[in-house]
């Protein structure tokens, strides 16, 4: 088993760290050592993008994973975007 300790002062970090701890059905424990500096507020519309981006990535990867999807290669990648 390996641990990873990770210090986040950014409560919109955190919320997005924890989901892709989440996603990828990882186990996890928060320790609160401080105050914050920050007050906590619902995401931008960028910012929301981004997360439902990052968790339909992982959601791919836990199904490819599984057998259940085959993801592109590098080269599909590439030639889609060329």
């Amino acid at each position: 088993m390996t641990r990873l300790t990770v210090d986040i002062d950014n409560s919109k970090s955190e919320k997005l760290v924890l989901e892709v701890l989440r996603a990828l059905e990882l186990n996890y424990k928060v320790e609160h050592t401080g105050k914050r500096t920050e007050v906590e507020k619902p995401l931008n519309k960028a910012e929301l993008a981004i997360y439902k981006r990052l968790k339909k990535s992982l959601e791919q990867i836990k199904l490819h994973q599984e057998g259940k999807i085959q993801l592109k290669t590098i080269e599909e990648v590439l030639a889609e975007i060329s």
